[in-house]
């Protein structure tokens, strides 16, 4: 079973301006001269974490990872405006021309398979391989499975009850629209309240075992601000994607090397969103990562994608 490489520090690390507002941080890790990698985080406001380093060889790869706007350490923190897919997709080009990276292999789970296939669509000819993990395709029902009373509230309906318990009129917000004007509302004791409880509903459904060590982790005051309002902000507005723009548009993408991991009992995220990209990059790879749910960490599903990491140094 494949395991975390050790632990490593960045040894280039930097505030981006990307636009008059927004700063974004960016790092590099492992071999300056090695195979270049992007690793693009979830949520969207998840940030990146020290452990996101470690699933490339620091010996072969130069490993680029970055947080988003708003998130993270980028400033100003917590920013919603001026935060949408395009711009990050014109963040991560602004990230390469600066690293004077020609071509790279791109990275991402979750949001961060979103944003990289939306990235890969725009910009194919600067993308070497993509290994996506976790796939959310971004449409409408992908939103309202976890966070409108949709399945995924059937299959976790305590952990559903609870995040209803801390909204003010409970059932009756229970949808995205509801929480985000309370998260972006002027009762900010009240906005912090809910974004713990998306927050903590969320991350309490990653993981097919119960992991409290991985929620308390993710849902500090800080990872939940962010986490939690921009999930929504992109949420509302249908991720800034038109219809169905992913699975449309895969035919810019057909020739990329494209590894899917997805763990076959992800609730945050539903299996049929990779089998259906699978379907329409028929030249992808598709493993089912099975005793997983969404979260990469669990054993099976970091197991593949170091696997995939592996497979793709040259």
């Amino acid at each position: 079973m494949n395991e975390f490489y050790p632990e490593i520090e960045p040894y280039n690390h930097f505030l981006l301006s990307v636009d008059q507002q927004h700063e974004i941080y960016v790092e590099e890790c492992g071999n300056p001269n090695g195979q270049a990698i992007l690793f693009i985080h979830g949520g969207p406001g998840g940030g990146c974490s020290t452990n996101d380093r470690r699933f490339f060889d620091p010996e072969k790869y130069r490993i680029v990872l970055f947080d988003q706007r708003g998130c993270g350490r980028s400033l100003p923190h917590g920013c919603l405006e001026n935060n949408e897919t395009k711009l990050l997709v014109e963040d991560i080009e602004k990230i390469r021309t600066k690293l004077n990276i020609d071509t790279w292999h791109v990275f991402g789970g979750s949001w961060g398979s979103t944003l990289s296939l939306v990235y890969a669509q725009t910009h194919p000819s600067r993308v070497e391989g993509l290994i996506l993990r976790g796939i959310f395709l971004g449409r409408p029902e992908d939103t309202n499975w976890a966070f409108s009373g949709g399945g995924a509230t059937r299959i976790f309906p305590d952990f559903w009850q609870e995040y209803l318990n801390e909204l003010p009129e409970g059932t009756g917000q229970a949808n995205v629209k509801a929480a985000y004007d309370i998260m972006t509302g002027d009762d900010k004791a009240l906005a912090l309240k809910v974004a713990k409880a998306w927050s903590i509903w969320e991350i309490r459904c990653c993981t097919l075992i119960p992991n409290q060590d991985f929620v308390d982790a993710a849902t500090g005051d800080e990872a939940a601000w962010t986490l939690a309002r921009h999930e929504a902000h992109f949420m509302i507005n249908d991720c800034f994607l038109s219809d169905n723009q992913i699975l449309a548009n895969c035919d810019k993408i057909k020739d990329i090397p494209t590894t899917i991991v997805h763990g076959r009992y992800d609730i945050v995220c539903p299996f049929d969103n990779a089998f259906l990209l699978h379907k329409a990059l028929p030249n992808s790879k598709l493993i089912v990562s099975e005793a997983s749910g969404h979260a990469s960490i669990e054993p099976n599903t970091k197991h593949h994608l170091i696997a995939a990491t592996k497979a793709a140094i040259k």
